[in-house]
């Protein structure tokens, strides 16, 4: 699936409610919350805080998809096609780093 139909998956999803996308401030909160709960997770299975016996079990893929979606909320309700931008983000980042880390060998 490409993130233009992730994308409108998303807005099918955000048309249902008026409105459909919350100010960018909003989806930025919901993202800051969404990251911490991705965090807590990595912590309780990485980390040395494990979890309480009646705390519920949570999927790291449910975690990442949480901050997915709100980052596609976010593009969305400002018109940015992430197909795009990902290719300009995956083209700056191997002119950038070409010599910047050890490679494999083969």
């Amino acid at each position: 699936m490409s993130l233009k139909e992730v994308q409108k998956k998303v807005d099918d999803w955000a048309k249902q409610f008026n409105p459909p996308y919350w100010q960018p401030l909003e989806i930025m909160a919901r993202l800051t919350e969404e990251v911490g709960e991705l965090a807590r997770e990595l912590n309780h299975i990485y980390g040395p805080k494990k979890k309480k016996s009646n705390e519920e079990i949570k999927e790291l893929e449910d975690e990442i998809c949480d901050i997915i979606m709100t980052l596609c909320c976010l593009a969305n309700s400002h018109g940015i096609d992430l197909d795009e931008a990902f290719e300009r983000t995956v083209k700056k980042l191997y002119e950038r780093d070409s010599k910047r880390f050890g490679k494999k060998t083969v």
